[in-house]
């Protein structure tokens, strides 16, 4: 019984990170663009790509994943309106 608590978590887990990843692929764009520098722009276009890579491989392991877990619903909430703050104040 323990094994399996353990593997439902580990997918959980991986589930949160593949849509936290997902979501920061649709923002990354965006903050490249309010970016006030050169290098901070050049910083987000390298993150995207490394994140795309990292989707790449989530999707591999959950292809056509669609379900969303609680926590990572949330998370999407939080960075949403952290990134909403971040817009408004710059």
């Amino acid at each position: 019984m323990a094994e399996k608590d353990l593997n439902e978590l580990f997918l959980d887990t991986l589930k949160d990170i593949y849509y936290a990843e997902k979501h920061i692929l649709k923002a990354l764009p965006k903050m490249a663009k309010a970016a006030n520098s050169d290098q901070l722009r050049a910083a987000f276009e390298k993150h995207y790509d490394e994140t795309e890579g990292q989707v790449e491989r989530l999707e591999q392991i959950f292809p056509g994943s669609n379900r969303r877990t609680r926590r990572a619903r949330h998370r999407s909430q939080v960075s949403a309106r952290q990134y909403r703050g971040c817009d408004e104040s710059g």
